[in-house]
């Protein structure tokens, strides 16, 4: 199984640069040998291998986004089938997002059809060489929870320039990679709340925005440091309403049946396996409130916490800290609703249950 993220490109690539009337595009391929020889090499070797992969000489390296945070980026994957084949999902919504996401930083925006296409043919550029996992039937054991995948990182990059400013003439690139279970599966799933602030009124929120990250990696960090999983961010005026997780959405059900998760609003991102996760519960005839929610409320009457994201998935919280009161959820097991949904939602990414919603795009290879 691959560990959580990894440096360990594919050795195909996209990129596409803003001209002012339209976009440039290549697909670049960068220095391999086999995935079997590959695996077969030395340390040193292959770690320069990996490096060339990760090297783009063509790209400026003092620009706005270098020098600023002034990017986005989005994160999706590729999963391998029974039948051998390769689907992605939702790479629709995605690329919806990153085009909103590039338009909130008032840079041209990549257009939402491309996107998807240079997603499907970087994969399906890198499955011919052999790059991709395969299938395996023991992943069915724990519902998928330390199953592989590919994931796939696009991101915008400016072009060259100091001072502070926007950019006009962006670079869009799109790499994959390897990837496995994001949280432990046999680890602690404790939550602690920060008084950090992630997100503001009138801020950037809402957008996959590379700056946007800096706080939560901090905040993640102090959590971990004292013996948690994760840290829950509070709203930024009254340190009162759940807004996020570190890279993550946050979902409790509360004892009266309902499935509540905060209103995305211009603070919170709309995760797109937020959006799936919510359907499926509907689905479920589960009444899900978007609203705000207040810790005082989770803390006493919720009964199954759970956080969603690319990276995530579905992941249970046993336990949330505020203030040194803690909530136990469910005796700290995961709750019958969260593996309902977990099972459901990675069911249908590796097509052990119809994907009656159309949300996997697949790969032909």
């Amino acid at each position: 199984m691959a560990a959580g993220f990894s440096l360990s490109l594919y050795p195909f690539v996209y990129k596409a640069q803003f001209n002012g009337q339209g976009w440039i595009d290549e697909i670049q391929e960068k220095p391999h040998r086999s995935p079997e020889e590959e695996s077969a090499m030395g340390q040193s070797d292959r770690a320069s291998l990996l490096a060339s992969r990760n090297s783009f000489p063509d790209l400026p390296l003092i620009n706005y986004t270098t020098q600023y945070g002034m990017g986005c980026f989005e994160g999706l994957k590729a999963f391998p089938q029974k039948d051998g084949s390769l689907k992605l999902f939702r790479p629709d919504a995605n690329a919806e997002r990153f085009y909103n996401s590039m338009e909130g930083l008032r840079m041209p925006a990549f257009p939402k059809d491309k996107f998807v296409q240079a997603c499907v043919e970087i994969i399906r550029a890198n499955a011919k060489l052999g790059f991709r996992p395969q299938y395996k039937s023991e992943w069915e054991k724990n519902h998928f929870v330390s199953a592989d995948s590919i994931y796939i990182r696009p991101f915008s990059y400016s072009e060259g320039g100091i001072g502070v400013n926007l950019s006009v003439n962006p670079y869009v690139v799109i790499a994959a990679t390897p990837v496995g279970s994001y949280f432990d599966p046999d680890a602690s799933s404790k939550a602690v709340t920060t008084d950090r602030v992630r997100a503001t009124p009138r801020g950037t929120g809402w957008i996959k925005c590379t700056a946007n990250y800096v706080i939560p990696t901090l905040a993640k960090r102090e959590a971990i440091d004292a013996g948690y999983m994760e840290a829950i961010f509070l709203d930024a005026q009254h340190q009162t309403y759940i807004e996020e997780g570190s890279s993550c959405n946050f979902f409790v059900l509360l004892k009266n049946g309902k499935l509540v998760t905060p209103a995305v609003e211009d603070r919170v991102l709309n995760g797109i396996n937020r959006r799936s996760i919510m359907i499926l519960a509907a689905e479920r005839g589960i009444t899900v409130e978007e609203r705000p929610l207040n810790i005082e409320e989770v803390l006493a009457d919720a009964v199954e916490c759970f956080v969603t994201g690319t990276a995530a998935g579905v992941s249970f919280i046993e336990s949330v800290t505020h203030k040194g009161r803690t909530a136990v959820f469910n005796k700290g097991k995961m709750g019958p609703l969260t593996e309902d949904l977990l099972t459901t939602l990675k069911g249908i990414q590796y097509g052990a249950v119809p994907d009656k919603h159309g949300w996997m795009v697949g790969v032909e290879l």
